[in-house]
């Protein structure tokens, strides 16, 4: 792990090798035979996001014109989102240090030229559990601010394979991607860059509340 100098965030460069990101590229691509890709809008505008998103586990984050919120199925097929890769479960387990699994992994697909806006990931019921980010693909550059909007940031160049948790008292900080470097990275055969993030949504309860930071 690689000190980030923020309280809370925590950096792993190259948590999964070239072979366990082909792997992982591989378990993405059964979710996405099972819950298609599909195109996130802001509530009330409706105006489309530049990424596309799909999920896995329990719980998926859906973006439309009515709400952000967490559901149980795919908004447009109305499946059930596929189980969570094996690989992700393990890695929660290695980093989030909460008794108590992850229930949604929200996967973004960046294309050339796609971004993403400060933001703050808040629409959880509990905040006691970090988040957990993969990159995989080309790298991006990274923005983390702090959890009020307008104040000093930072960026840091996130390369396929790397890791990033904010927790304790970042799990609140706005972040975005400022850029994506298309060309960086030779992963994802259509080039591009996908973003796992892993999310306990409900709270935590029995042991795991009693022991999280």
């Amino acid at each position: 792990m690689v000190e980030t100098g923020i309280e809370g965030v925590c950096y792993w460069p190259a948590y999964f090798d070239a072979s366990a990101q082909r792997a992982l590229v591989g378990a993405v691509s059964a979710v996405v035979d099972a819950a298609p890709f599909f195109t996130p809008r802001m509530p009330r505008t409706g105006k489309p996001f530049s990424v596309r998103m799909t999920n896995c586990g329990p719980l998926g984050w859906v973006s439309d014109k009515t709400s952000y919120r967490y559901q149980p199925c795919h908004p447009e097929t109305g499946a059930p989102w596929p189980p969570m890769p094996d690989a992700l479960l393990a890695l929660w387990d290695d980093v989030a240090a909460v008794g108590a699994p992850a229930e949604a992994c929200l996967i973004n697909h960046y294309p050339a030229g796609a971004r993403m806006g400060l933001h703050q990931d808040r629409d959880e019921a509990e905040f006691a559990a970090p988040v957990v980010s993969v990159s995989l693909g080309d790298s991006a550059v990274f923005r983390l601010g702090g959890t009020v909007r307008g104040g000093k940031t930072t960026s840091l160049r996130l390369k396929s394979g790397d890791v990033i948790v904010f927790g304790g008292p970042a799990r609140l900080i706005y972040h975005g991607i400022d850029r994506v470097l298309s060309g960086s990275s030779t992963l994802l055969a259509g080039g591009g860059r996908y973003n796992l993030t892993l999310r306990r949504v409900t709270p935590l309860t029995g042991n795991a509340a009693k022991e999280a930071p």
